[in-house]
């Protein structure tokens, strides 16, 4: 009678084992699938993330350099269409502070365009003189570009289009609008010309 109870009490827990087995072989399947999907929404995640990132573009700078935004990594980056005549052209002193002060983790870059007002008619060289002479601009300056229409920037294309950064369609109104980016080159916000560039709407970014 003693044989029979234990050979129960072995039947009963080798059946135990053989049962938790397979829950753990479940178990494991379950986790290792559940690993790998998330996995895969990371990787896509990561994937979306560079598609609307801004560091794959590049413009030439005044004085005909290729200036490759990935260079920037690491640091916020302050796009600006810039005119010479406009009423908002003193707006060059604060961006100029903002250059002296944030550039540690910022980047400021103008654009030149003459497509509001025809105010900025000048060749590289005139703009560039005059920024300096006139603002000391010791920040990073583009040829002149479009910034709208149909010869628009694809920098620009960029900054407006949602399909492209991921985050919101706009359209430059005038002069001295403002884009910011993250360190990654992800879309952050805009800003009108009335915004002064030292305004706590900007630098509570920065």
């Amino acid at each position: 009678m003693k044989d029979i109870d234990i050979s129960f009490k072995l039947i009963v827990f080798f059946y135990r084992l053989k049962f938790n087995l397979r829950f753990m072989k479940k178990l494991f399947y379950l986790s290792l699938a559940g690993l790998v999907s998330l996995a895969c929404v990371l990787k896509n995640d990561d994937k979306m993330e560079k598609e609307n990132s801004i560091h794959s573009y590049s413009f030439v700078s005044l004085n005909g350099d290729t200036i490759e935004l990935n260079t920037f990594k690491g640091k916020k980056i302050l796009f600006v269409n810039v005119a010479s005549k406009c009423g908002f052209t003193p707006q060059y002193e604060g961006l100029q502070e903002l250059h002296d002060k944030y550039k540690d983790k910022l980047v400021i870059l103008g654009f030149p365009c003459n497509q509001f007002g025809e105010q900025e008619k000048g060749s590289s060289d005139e703009i560039q003189s005059f920024c300096k002479k006139n603002y000391g601009v010791e920040f990073l300056m583009s040829e002149k570009i479009d910034v709208k229409g149909a010869n628009q920037h694809p920098i620009y294309k960029w900054l407006t289009s949602k399909e492209l950064n991921g985050k919101n369609s706009t359209s430059v109104k005038w002069n001295f609008q403002k884009y910011l980016v993250d360190e990654d080159g992800i879309w952050i916000d805009y800003w009108y010309s009335l915004t002064k560039p030292k305004s706590s709407k900007i630098t509570k970014h920065l």
